[in-house]
């Protein structure tokens, strides 16, 4: 029987699969660690083959959080550099394919079932048309996808840092002070989980909210950004609700920007691992405003399909479709 291999390496975390050949893709052994906690994908994989018990598959294919030139690739969040070849050799693995992660997800998109999706806007569906995903994460990724002989081709992008565009006081501010610290500021340094941490102390240090002594102490044991999302919803704290609008609106602007550059009368699709955690965040009309706020093209926008995916794993089985084709 012919094993292969798919790997989705983020910023945050890197889950890898061990898969049959074949129509059904049955998973032999899946494992997901916290990418931050490695040296490289390498080490990652030593210890996820020795808790596999075999490295023999005949081909793999990794998605990496990072824009895909060569087989030599520098992750955007991470300290890591990967070598395709040098992974090829080590682990005596036929064939190796690295793609961006977007990519992934794009691919990914045509294994979704109707239960992975959950619709913020029905639209009119166009048979073969463009189809764009985007998805916040610890960073933020754009592809396209294009139909050609009977399939979708999938473009992957760096649209997630685009310069970041204000379109209010509130959001001319929060540019400012993060030229300070960062000179150009994109997207990504909004629309991600490091983004939100930016809002809040963009909120804290100019005096705009105050956070309670409890949020503080939560902030100390685990992540912030899932902190603030967690007391935003279930302790009613203000400058996390703040944190959370404004970060909600701004992804909104962004998907509306891109998606009246695209045209995606296919289908939008908001992935990343952060939409499906604040569903109910980005269904209380805010996120479709500044999507649809457009001026003359609002009417344009309110055309396009547009719905979360909430299965984590579309990377995943995107990666898994690309390696059987290999």
């Amino acid at each position: 029987m012919t094993y292969f291999l798919a790997g989705d390496i983020g910023g945050t975390k890197t889950l890898l699969q061990v898969f049959t050949a074949g129509e059904a893709r049955e998973p032999v052994f899946r494992k997901s660690y916290p990418s931050a906690g490695y040296a490289g994908l390498a080490e990652i994989l030593e210890i996820f083959f020795a808790e596999a018990g075999s490295n023999k598959v005949g081909a793999a294919c990794f998605a990496l959080a990072a824009p895909v030139i060569s087989r030599q690739v520098k992750l955007t969040n991470l300290p890591w550099y990967a070598d395709a070849d040098m992974l090829a050799q080590r682990f005596d693995i036929a064939q190796i394919a690295f793609i961006n992660d977007f990519e992934a997800v794009g691919f990914g998109i045509a294994a979704m079932q109707a239960s992975d999706l959950l619709s913020l806007q029905e639209g009119e569906r166009l048979e073969g048309a463009v189809r764009l995903v985007v998805g916040a994460g610890t960073g933020l990724g754009v592809a396209w996808l294009s139909w050609k002989d009977g399939a979708y081709a999938v473009h992957p992008s760096e649209g997630g840092h685009i310069d970041f565009a204000p379109v209010d006081e509130l959001q001319v501010a929060l540019l400012q002070y993060l030229q300070k610290r960062h000179g150009h500021v994109s997207y990504e340094r909004i629309v991600s989980g490091p983004g939100l941490m930016a809002m809040y102390e963009f909120l804290r240090d100019t005096g705009r909210a105050h956070p309670s002594s409890e949020l503080i102490a939560a902030m100390q044991r685990t992540d912030g950004s899932a902190v603030l999302a967690n007391f935003a919803s279930e302790h009613n704290e203000p400058i996390a609700q703040q944190v959370l609008q404004l970060f909600v609106k701004i992804y909104g602007a962004f998907v509306g920007n891109i998606a009246l550059a695209a045209l995606p009368c296919g289908g939008v699709y908001i992935a990343g691992g952060i939409a499906a955690k604040i569903a109910s965040d980005m269904q209380n009309g805010q996120f479709m405003q500044a999507f649809l706020d457009k001026g003359r093209f609002e009417s344009l926008l309110r055309t396009l399909p547009l719905a979360i995916v909430n299965n984590p794993q579309v990377g995943l089985l995107g990666a898994s479709l690309v390696v059987e084709s290999l």
